[in-house]
């Protein structure tokens, strides 16, 4: 899919949503089907090096990257959201370079009662500024208690606000999905596990690479809760647990996913997250990587 259609699928496909809760949908997105995997990429690799990992700074440098690198999207962090400044730039950027937004990452602390309601105010914000420019999905990090496991009330608490954002979501056109990093996994998936149990039916947006880090095997987990993964994140490392510098350069077995991903055949979102580790020096710019990655991902996984 060329990047410019899928931006023209992605407001297609946003209207049709409008419609279908007006009541006139009809044969207008009975038409639309999705062709093929997108695939686009994260902003943390670019987050990482700013002062409070906010890019909104350099955004117009990461959607110009991300579209020479033959991506059809950017998955950006929430910062620039909150901003209707940023927001606007976002729309001149998707335009400029024909890229797609496809939506942002969010990480609070959802199992703390007393936040609850700043943290509803906050996505609703950055949902509402979102879809305006025609992104659609929004990943979710829950928070950790840093030196215990959570209680069953705060799993209670976190489920309930959880069922608020995708509702939502779902008013807006943005679908919800569960971001893991390695606290949600560890232990057996506990924390994940809680919320499932509380929220069966919650889609899901698993990071293969987190998985792997915190014991649990991706390839089983893929094929275990396919029926609610909507959206992957992508990241490869050495044999010695290290990241590469890009997908395709360490040992982590994208074709094996490939295969996977056909088996149970996914039809959600692929976004590859860079990362570096706090002791590596790059060799090329961020934007080669990207390339890089780009190409081996559709070497080896036909996406």
């Amino acid at each position: 899919m060329k990047r410019r259609n899928f931006i023209q699928n992605t407001s297609l496909a946003l209207a049709g949503t409008v419609m279908a809760n007006s009541g006139f949908a009809g044969s207008f997105t009975e038409g639309l089907s999705k062709k093929k995997l997108t695939v686009g990429a994260h902003v943390w690799v670019y987050a990482s090096t700013q002062p409070n990992y906010d890019v909104s700074p350099i955004l117009e440098q990461i959607f110009a990257d991300m579209s020479d690198a033959g991506l059809d999207a950017v998955e950006t962090m929430e910062q620039p959201l909150r901003s209707l400044e940023y927001t606007k730039q976002i729309k001149e950027f998707i335009e400029k370079y024909e890229i797609a937004l496809l939506g942002t990452s969010y990480g609070a602390q959802m199992w703390d009662k007393t936040k609850q309601n700043e943290i509803y105010e906050d996505v609703d914000l950055i949902m509402t500024n979102m879809a305006s420019v025609g992104g659609r999905t929004f990943g979710v990090s829950v928070g950790q208690v840093y030196d215990r496991k959570k209680t069953e009330d705060e799993l209670d608490a976190q489920a309930e606000l959880l069922k608020k954002l995708v509702k939502l979501g779902e008013k807006k056109g943005i679908v919800l999905n569960l971001h893991n990093h390695t606290y949600e996994v560890k232990d057996d998936m506990y924390d994940l596990k809680g919320t499932l149990k509380r929220i069966p039916d919650i889609k899901l947006g698993p990071d293969l690479n987190w998985l792997l880090r915190g014991g649990v095997e991706p390839i089983e987990f893929l094929e275990m809760y396919q029926k609610n993964i909507c959206f992957l994140h992508l990241r490869d490392q050495y044999e010695n647990g290290k990241w590469s510098e890009a997908i395709g350069e360490g040992d982590v077995d994208f074709k094996e996913i490939g295969k996977k991903l056909e088996e149970i055949e996914f039809d959600g979102d692929v976004v590859i997250e860079l990362a570096f580790e706090s002791d590596f020096t790059p060799t090329r710019s961020i934007k080669q990587s990207l390339g890089r990655s780009r190409r081996y991902l559709r070497k080896t996984m036909k996406i």
